[in-house]
């Protein structure tokens, strides 16, 4: 029988990854301060790099829904942010903003960062132990003409999405190439699951839909 995975993230493109590798997932997305978790995040460690803040975004987002799911499911939560220039971009504030992010990332080379924390089965006091891993992938995006910038703005796609950019949606033709995993630019490395899989003893295998094996 396959293994429970609850994925707290309301990402449809992290859902869709989740299901084309052979996952159904249950969808338990919860409301996170992201600023507040972010600020607590680097007052315990000043100096706090794109890496880390991923990962603490990702704990919290995981160790909000553990509460609502089963005792014996997986809690998957994710995050990603785009660093440019040693500036960290979650998703801009507006159109505006969007179109400020893409023209400067345009023509130039960036890192996705996407932090994982999975939540492993309820132990005594329903306390559940959690482990964490960072996916980083460069991203060379190609000259974006201004007519591009402002069409790809009116789509509202980069408005929901870190670095306002996609690679699996109306973005992809602006992204000129990769340089690591393609899936954790999606917001979901399928490697970095597998490996927090295995620290539970458990294979990416456990998780595949019933009817695969």
């Amino acid at each position: 029988m396959a293994e429970l995975l609850i994925l707290a993230s309301a990402s449809p493109a992290r859902l869709a990854t989740l299901r084309a590798a052979g996952i159904d997932p249950t969808v338990l997305a919860t409301g996170i301060d992201e600023e507040a978790v972010l600020a607590d995040a680097k007052a315990a460690s000043p100096g706090l790099g794109p890496a880390g803040q991923v990962l603490a975004l990702a704990r919290a987002k995981a160790e909000a829904a553990a509460p609502s799911a089963p005792p014996k499911a997986l809690v998957l939560g994710c995050d990603s942010m785009l660093e440019l220039d040693g500036e960290v971009l979650g998703k801009p504030t507006g159109p505006p903003d969007a179109a400020r992010r893409i023209r400067q990332q345009s023509g130039r080379r960036a890192t996705l960062h996407t932090g994982h924390w999975l939540a492993g089965p309820a132990q005594a006091a329903s306390q559940r132990r959690g482990e964490g891993q960072v996916s980083s992938t460069i991203v060379r995006f190609g000259q974006i003409t201004d007519a591009e910038i402002a069409a790809y703005v009116a789509t509202g796609e980069p408005l929901a999405v870190a670095g306002a950019f996609t690679i699996d949606g109306l973005g992809g033709p602006f992204i000129e190439g990769v340089e690591g995993d393609h899936h954790g630019v999606v917001g979901l490395s399928l490697p970095v699951l597998r490996q927090l899989l295995g620290r539970f003893g458990l294979s990416v295998c456990d998780l595949w839909r019933p009817g695969l094996l």
